[in-house]
């Protein structure tokens, strides 16, 4: 094989795990929502729309351009075009995004209804402080131009809360957008939690707050331990037979 080719059958293997991962943690929603992996030549994988997230494979994706026509299907199943409006203005506007990983989690679609939306409560919602966007509830992501307003609101961050609708990640791969998901994840289920007992809150300072933040980013950029976290998810699976 060629050099770029073991890269994308590694990134197949990487994307079919953060689906199978989703799934094996409750953050699916039957066949609705999506990670997309960016490959060279501004092409783009996606799950075939009728799979379970459990059922996913590195031979199943579905490959797709940047105006999402189909390139290559497997399943013959096609993708879901609300997923191709979400995916595609993400990677067109960040460059610097190669998995962006989107959830409808029963954590998430309540947090996106709250109005103060993510409190510094807990040492995992700090990595999101000051650092964390939010998006307008439109209705179902089918129309063409709210991409540009997707991609306005995202800006420079890492994480959004889309109103009324769920959560989303990005990252520089597909590791690095899984874990930021489960993260934001836990953040709103603790926080949930919290606010369950009635109990007075106690939030974590502004200064401390933003001390941790970097801590986390200082972590992100260093690749030696978010790969190794990514690589002990990755052993939660079986991945025999997951060929490309």
């Amino acid at each position: 094989m060629s050099d770029n080719t073991l890269q994308e059958c590694e990134i197949r293997r990487d994307l079919a795990a953060a689906y199978r991962l989703i799934a094996l943690d409750d953050m699916d929603d039957g066949i609705d929502t999506h990670i997309s992996a960016r490959l060279t030549g501004e092409r783009f994988l996606l799950n075939a729309y009728g799979l379970r997230f459990s059922e996913v494979r590195a031979d199943s994706l579905v490959t797709v351009d940047a105006d999402g026509k189909v390139l290559d299907d497997p399943t013959g199943l096609g993708i879901n075009p609300a997923g191709f409006t979400i995916h595609s203005t993400l990677h067109a506007a960040r460059p610097d995004v190669n998995c962006v990983l989107h959830t409808h989690t029963v954590a998430g679609v309540a947090l996106s209804c709250l109005e103060e939306g993510l409190l510094p409560l807990n040492q995992w919602s700090l990595e999101f402080y000051d650092r964390l966007a939010y998006h307008d509830f439109e209705g179902i992501a089918l129309a063409l131009d709210e991409r540009q307003r997707l991609a306005d609101d995202l800006g420079k961050h890492s994480a959004m809360i889309l109103r009324q609708h769920g959560l989303l990640t990005c990252g520089a791969s597909v590791g690095d957008a899984f874990l930021r998901m489960r993260n934001l994840e836990r953040s709103c289920q603790a926080q949930l939690a919290a606010q369950a007992t009635g109990q007075p809150l106690r939030l974590v300072s502004p200064t401390m707050a933003e001390h941790v933040a970097k801590q986390y980013e200082a972590w992100a950029t260093s690749h030696a331990g978010s790969d190794r976290a990514w690589q002990a998810e990755r052993r939660r699976l079986d991945d025999a037979g997951d060929s490309c």
